[in-house]
């Protein structure tokens, strides 16, 4: 069996943006890697431990038809204690973390990717991805009103076009 590289990926808001998943992507294209995704919960307790999984769930189902190798846990909702939990030199062999851009980032306003690197004494790669685009909005127009068929009634009625004098 050929060896296989263990990479945490710690990521939240980035964790299924096409920049992480090109990432890893070129890595896995180096060397054989098996990927682990922490996704910290966006809040303490039950709550935002729930949100974390599923954000692991979608983000799994983003980045697996890249033909990666990855499965994912939720963590705590302090960045640096879920990854202090989830690591394990004897399995991990280097982490990515992933942020959003300088400014948008909380994680970046504490050096996470650096303090990661501290904690851990390993190889750490910072990969900055771009927040995630909302959905368009779908407004309603309204439609003025018709009576269909009664349409000719109209002018009867005054709901009918506006008259000009």
């Amino acid at each position: 069996m050929a060896w296989q590289y263990e990479i945490l990926v710690v990521a939240n808001v980035t964790a299924d943006s096409p920049e992480l998943v090109e990432a890893l992507r070129q890595r896995a294209e180096r060397d054989r890697c098996h990927f682990t995704l922490l996704v910290p919960a966006p809040a303490a307790g039950r709550e935002g431990r729930e949100a974390a999984e599923r954000r692991v769930t979608a983000a799994l189902e983003q980045i697996r038809p890249a033909g990666l190798e990855i499965d994912g846990l939720a963590g705590d909702h302090d960045a640096l204690s879920a990854v202090r939990e989830a690591w394990d030199p004897a399995r991990f062999d280097e982490i990515i973390v992933s942020t959003l851009p300088t400014g948008s980032s909380k994680w970046l306003q504490v050096d996470l990717p650096h303090r990661v690197g501290q904690v851990t004494d390993t190889p750490v790669t910072h990969v900055v991805a771009q927040p995630p685009q909302p959905e368009p909005e779908i407004r309603h127009r309204e439609r003025p009103d018709s009576l269909g068929l009664l349409s000719p009634l109209g002018a009867v009625t005054g709901s009918g076009r506006p008259r000009h004098s």
